[in-house]
């Protein structure tokens, strides 16, 4: 006689925040149970009773029988969390690996409400689950509501799932339940109700709002079909596709993020249930195809939302992308570019540097100045607190492998940070730099220019300049704590002067997530970012006061979108303009992120500039294949 049963650890033993329930976890026990509905579904489904998979004498089934949608409920927590249940259901998936593992299993005989969800995740911890799809257990566990942080303070939705699982298999080989397929039509356009704090006790609305659609079938088996891609596959092993084609779809087969208040819904995640032995992870980049059938279960994580965990997984077809190449300057244009050049240090690879030089000899077409954001000190985050702020060997090797790939030998001009003063990766040093190539374009060096003295506005013959030459805006507010300082150079283009400020603004970090389960979601991190451009502004208003008819340049990753706080103070009675505002909206964004194309850099300028060109270069930002994470952007003008 064989007797399919097994027994999973309490998940809230791995982590003191992951669980919320009425009691203390119950610990694990090896009795097997069988409710009294087991017996029905095996019946009825037709499927081979597994042989001695009764339930065992010597113990007591103190489990309470119930169905899965009892358990999911109408809201996000469940109506049991806590209690002790007893579900017959069919596995629809396993994972068995890493330090989660588990199976889904889903009823297949659903009620007719559609807010509930017939679909449900059993925890295993380290262990691999016993069980097959189509596999027909009877599981006993306790109800939990999973969070990836402190349930408290997260802002990340949870998860309903049994913990501290027994389980017996009682038949093998059931047909699974049908996946649910994902259609243009089949997500509602709104994301989620706005009721100013946490949804998880709103009832759900799945006919309304995507984020309680997806709620309404977490652990559900849904699919998709001939979907397109809308960023590259990730270093964690995602592809992020659109249900929904027709919706704000970039020039170059993206989804473009436009405004807060106009989230794409039809934005999916996709991981892969199916070992990479079995089957390698696919690369993919923006504008391919995810062809044939994708299927699996439904789950929410913390970073990118609601994800179909697939155990069928289409094949990628490539449409072709390829990297932009922007056009030359006319000899009397000045063209000025911005690059964040992802944590570049001195003790990064060849290719690194080959790879981003390329960029700027081809596909930026050697620009006149170029400012550069994420230049690290020469060990990079290899010391950390050890005094080290230098970065000349880094721009010393990134301008060699210009010249090595063609271009001009390009010099440099920065400021030295204090040591771990300025955020980003520890010990990296972070901060912004100019490039510029002598044979066009002259710097004015003005001494003086340090990590703490700030620069100043001066006047000269009836026209403005800077006091120190680079020079900092205003390093010691207390707006750049953490944060990078925006570097200021005075540059001359045939006898005219030009002022280009280079700026790398706070991280988002903080921010609640657009899928997370307090709506609309706080953006604490934008405070700083709008404090930043005010005193960026501020200086420009200085220039312009001195001469209104200032070339001034502002550039940089400011981490923020054109329709951010941050962007309108910067723009704010039109003394700056813009650049990515004069594209079409399929054509705004210079970065992606959980399948959204958006705009983090930017460049604007004052009013002097004339005849101006501008253009974003996407290099990096769509194809799984990087030399950052950022795309440059780049503006032709004829100084005044």
């Amino acid at each position: 006689m064989t007797q399919f049963a097994g027994t999973s650890p309490t998940k809230g033993g791995f982590s003191p925040f992951t669980r919320m329930g009425k009691d203390a976890p119950v610990k694990s026990s090896q009795r097997t149970a069988r409710i009294a509905g087991s017996t029905a579904l095996v019946a009825t489904l037709g499927v081979l009773v597994a042989p001695g998979a009764v339930a065992d004498p010597e113990h007591t089934v103190t489990a309470t029988p119930t169905r899965i949608h009892e358990i999911q409920g109408t809201t996000r927590i469940s109506p049991l969390v806590g209690e002790r249940v007893s579900v017959s259901a069919v596995v629809t998936a396993t994972r068995a690996f890493g330090s989660s593992r588990g199976f889904w299993i889903q009823d297949p005989h659903p009620d007719d409400d559609p807010r509930t969800s017939e679909g449900l995740f059993v925890f295993t911890g380290s262990q691999t689950p016993d069980v097959e799809p189509g596999d027909v257990v009877t599981v006993d566990g306790t109800v939990t509501e999973y969070y990836p942080d402190d349930p408290a303070t997260t802002a990340a939705q949870s998860t309903t799932e049994l913990v501290d699982a027994d389980w017996t298999v009682t038949a093998r080989g059931a047909e699974l339940p049908k996946a649910l397929e994902i259609g243009p039509d089949t997500i509602p356009e709104l994301l989620t109700a706005t009721p100013g704090g946490s949804i998880e006790h709103e009832p759900l609305r799945p006919e309304t709002y995507a984020l309680d659609f997806w709620e309404a079938h977490e652990g559900e088996l849904v699919s998709v079909s001939d979907v397109r891609l809308v960023g590259p596959s990730t270093a964690y092993d995602e592809l992020y596709v659109t249900t929904k084609p027709e919706q704000n779809p970039s020039a170059r087969g993206g989804t473009v993020y436009l405004d807060y208040d106009r989230p794409n819904t039809g934005l999916l995640k996709i991981e892969s249930l199916i070992p990479f032995s079995e089957r390698p992870f696919p690369t993919a980049n923006t504008g391919d195809t995810l062809a044939g059938v994708t299927s699996g279960p439904v789950e929410y994580d913390s970073y990118g939302g609601y994800t179909l965990m697939a155990t069928v997984l289409g094949e990628v077809k490539d449409n072709g992308l390829e990297r932009e190449v922007t056009r030359p300057q006319k000899p009397g244009e000045l063209a000025v570019a911005t690059y964040n050049v992802e944590n570049l240090s001195a003790v990064d690879s060849e290719e690194k540097f080959a790879r981003l030089a390329e960029g700027i000899v081809h596909n930026l077409s050697t620009p006149d100045v170029v400012a550069l954001e994420e230049i690290q000190d020469d060990n990079g985050p290899e010391g950390v607190g050890d005094g080290v702020v230098s970065a000349d060997q880094t721009l010393r090797r990134f301008t060699e492998a210009i010249v090595a790939a063609g271009g001009p030998r390009y010099e440099w001009r920065q400021i030295d940070p204090e040591d771990l003063a300025d955020g980003g990766q520890p010990g990296g040093n972070i901060r912004v730099g100019f490039l510029f190539n002598p044979e066009r374009v002259q710097f004015v060096d003005r001494e003086g220019g340090d990590a703490t003295t700030a620069v100043r506005v001066e006047r000269e013959r009836g026209g403005a300049r800077l006091s120190v030459s680079p020079g900092r805006i205003e390093p010691g507010d207390d707006a750049w704590m953490e944060s990078r300082k925006p570097l200021v150079g005075e540059f001359v283009f045939r006898g005219r002067t030009v002022f280009v400020v280079a700026n790398h603004f706070a991280s988002k970090g903080g921010d609640q997530p657009v899928r997370g389960r307090f709506q609309p979601p706080a953006r604490p991190s934008e405070d700083q970012r709008v404090r930043q451009a005010a005193l960026v502004r501020e200086f420009v208003d200085e220039l312009l006061a001195v001469d209104r008819r200032a070339n001034v340049v502002v550039a940089g990753d400011l981490n923020d979108f054109p329709f951010s706080p941050t962007v309108r103070e910067l723009t704010r009675g039109g003394a700056l303009r813009s650049l990515v505002d004069t594209l079409p909206p399929s054509e705004r964004y210079s970065y992606v992120y959980e399948g959204n194309s958006q705009v983090l850099d930017h460049i604007l300028v004052s009013s002097g500039p004339h005849r101006v060109d501008y253009d974003v270069v996407h290099v990096n930002a769509e194809f799984a294949d990087q030399a950052s994470d950022h795309d440059p952007q780049i503006v032709r003008f004829i100084p005044r």
